[in-house]
């Protein structure tokens, strides 16, 4: 496959997952607004957390809240579980890196906060147990995911599912859905 080819048909695959997970996700983004919406109105915060590139979305989305997404308005309590890393060391050291986010959800997450667990395959062992302390714990235990929804299924509720099997389209439509959660969020507190 030459560059043009290449070009042309990430495009393509873009375009078709774009339309797929339009019609696969409205449903669950209208009750994780809800359930952000809930959580902050209670005096709750929002916890992130992913792996790799899907930390990077957590500490993405995080921030969008904490300082601003739009314009300049009152922070929305919003943290990424990703960020601290002599509390990531110490955990994987001490405890074991499966338990990195479910040990900071016990320390900081309270219930009718709201955690946004952020995996591609839904297998991210670190994410589900984390999200089984957060339902345990009596948070909302929330999820992007794709593929199938891997071991989220029947756990995360709301689960935004991406309906595909390509890693980077998949990450693709996390960051952008994540984007439009910042920006409903702020118009459904009424902070734009």
């Amino acid at each position: 496959m030459n560059i043009a080819e290449l070009y042309r048909a990430e495009f393509a695959e873009h375009e078709a997952v774009l339309k797929a997970t339009a019609a696969a996700c409205e449903a669950p983004f209208r009750r994780l607004v809800e359930a952000a919406v809930a959580a902050v109105r209670g005096g709750g915060k929002l916890l992130f957390f992913g792996n790799g590139g899907s930390a990077g979305d957590a500490q993405h989305l995080a921030t969008e809240l904490s300082v601003r997404y739009v314009k300049n308005r009152p922070p929305i309590a919003a943290m990424a579980l990703t960020t601290d890393t002599s509390t990531l060391t110490a955990i994987g050291n001490d405890l074991g890196f499966d338990q990195v986010f479910a040990r900071q959800v016990e320390a900081v997450g309270r219930k009718g906060d709201l955690a946004i667990g952020i995996t591609t395959s839904g297998k991210s062992r670190n994410v589900t147990l984390a999200l089984e302390t957060a339902k345990r714990m009596g948070l909302v235990a929330a999820a992007l995911s794709g593929r199938d929804g891997g071991d989220l299924v029947g756990l995360a509720d709301p689960l935004l599912i991406v309906p595909s099997h390509t890693t980077a389209r998949i990450q693709e439509m996390h960051i952008m859905l994540g984007q439009m959660f910042c920006g409903a969020l702020e118009q459904e507190l009424g902070l734009v």
